[in-house]
């Protein structure tokens, strides 16, 4: 679970003299399952509602090609067996994330979709399943089993028989990220977007100073972002995205199960890894690196920062530990609130 909350939504008219200068404004609207926010400065001419219909239509786009909640979009009728033509929006989704599964060593794994579903956490009703049905699961779990070919000029997917893709782990990020090309195409040059927790952000906020971000303590039953806080994290100029196993959760005969999958035992995790925040150099990356330090771990997601490259991993802020003491790691030079 991603969960995070942006302090600083205003509308603010900047004046120097009486020359005008970039307005900040707020925008939302709903997609993917849950509601998007854009705070952005714009030019005094700008028509914000165009800039709103240019969002609406980006993400629908997105949703008609990758979202599993939308029942008629690419990636659900591809799940079904049918076998269709890719658009790009699914080709380019579907590059990036074979190349973190590659970098994650196979941490970050779309292709997990099968476990989701049997462990309940997927698009279909799920229950305690057996270990022959993990098995089954993990015999089409890869994504060296799956591939791009090119057939009478057009993409079509390679995918082993019963596989399935669940873009979950990343789909909102990369959402995040089209959408701050939009608002550069409009001239912007500072702006905070935000869906289903995950943001990207550029530039300044209207206070002139850099973006803050409250980050959610991951205690059981917190339910509701910004009712109790872990830290606040100023920002700029990259994606970030908290990944926690603190609200999806299950619990049968006293055991908890969380909602994170790893790839190899094809079962729940079971480390002490509350949540993990990731910083990076654009949202989906965000996303699906904050989901394999959920998988791996403390110690996993450590190696991470030695491992991927600093122009594209920036930082981290993992919680670990218990309900009863928490305990916290990070990159040094995060410009946290709790070390001011």
């Amino acid at each position: 679970m991603k969960d995070l909350r942006i302090l600083v939504f205003a509308l603010v008219l900047l004046a120097a003299g009486c020359k005008p200068q970039a307005t900040y404004i707020q925008i939302t609207g709903y997609a993917q399952g849950g509601p998007w926010y854009v705070t952005c400065s714009l030019g005094p001419r700008t028509d914000a509602e165009a800039v709103k219909k240019a969002i609406d239509d980006t993400l629908s786009v997105i949703d008609w090609s990758v979202s599993g909640y939308n029942k008629g979009s690419l990636l659900t009728r591809l799940n079904a067996g049918e076998n269709l033509p890719l658009d790009a929006t699914f080709i380019e989704l579907f590059n990036i994330s074979r190349k973190i599964w590659e970098q994650t060593s196979g941490a970050f794994d779309p292709s997990c979709a099968p476990l989701f579903d049997i462990w309940g956490f997927g698009f279909t009703e799920g229950k305690m399943p057996s270990q022959q049905a993990v098995d089954s699961a993990l015999a089409v779990v890869g994504m060296d089993r799956y591939s791009i070919y090119e057939e009478g000029g057009q993409s079509y997917l390679r995918r082993p028989k019963g596989g399935k893709l669940n873009f979950n782990a990343i789909a909102q990020g990369y959402s995040c990220d089209v959408v701050a090309a939009v608002l550069e195409n409009y001239g912007s040059e500072n702006y905070m977007v935000s869906l289903g927790g995950e943001l990207v952000c550029k530039g300044l906020s209207a206070r002139g100073d850099k973006w803050r971000v409250w980050i959610d303590r991951p205690e059981d039953g917190n339910n509701d972002s910004g009712a109790l806080k872990q830290d606040v994290i100023s920002i700029t100029d990259c994606g970030l995205v908290t990944s926690g196993n603190y609200r999806k959760f299950y619990v049968v005969d006293g055991q908890k199960y969380s909602h994170t999958i790893d790839p190899v035992t094809g079962r729940p995790v079971t480390h002490n890894l509350l949540s993990a925040t990731a910083l990076a150099c654009d949202g989906a990356t965000a996303d699906a690196l904050a989901t394999a330090m959920m998988v791996t771990g403390v110690e996993g997601a450590q190696k991470m920062m030695s491992s991927i490259s600093r122009d594209t991993l920036l930082g981290a802020y993992l919680v670990y530990g218990d309900q009863a003491q928490m305990k916290v790691w990070h990159t040094p030079g995060l410009d946290l609130e709790s070390e001011q």
